[in-house]
């Protein structure tokens, strides 16, 4: 089973996934990801999904579950990179990824990791 690599650049912990997303996998990176949240104090949590060019409804539910996990111990969770044909699968198979916020790509996604810690913190 591959794993998917997590690196921490600041208070961010940024997850690049490249390789197929099989339940395994995905079900690792839930883990792996909870683990290094509250190990690290992590405040954000970008995923890039630039490289999958087809989601099921499994990894869809995975991404909204990543997000609700790393809300609960108090991270921002950003996906990025989304291709419009997984939009679109996404939407015709009813997941709306409700509590995922998005962002076209890493540089917008970190502008809005940003904006997420100003305001938990109480800054405009």
């Amino acid at each position: 089973m591959d794993r998917v690599p997590i690196l921490r650049m600041g208070k961010t912990l940024l997850v690049t996934i490249q390789v197929d997303m099989q339940d395994q996998t995905a079900m690792a990176l839930q883990n792996d990801l909870a683990e290094r949240i509250a190990q690290t104090g992590a405040s954000g949590v970008m995923i890039d999904i630039s490289a999958l060019e087809i989601v099921d409804s499994f990894v869809g539910r995975m991404l909204a579950s990543i997000s609700g996990i790393a809300r609960i111990l108090s991270a921002t969770t950003v996906v990025v990179g989304m291709q419009p044909a997984v939009a679109i699968t996404l939407v015709e198979l009813g997941l709306s990824l409700n509590g995922v916020k998005t962002a076209l790509n890493v540089e917008r996604g970190m502008e809005l990791l940003r904006r997420s810690e100003a305001e938990a913190q109480g800054v405009r």
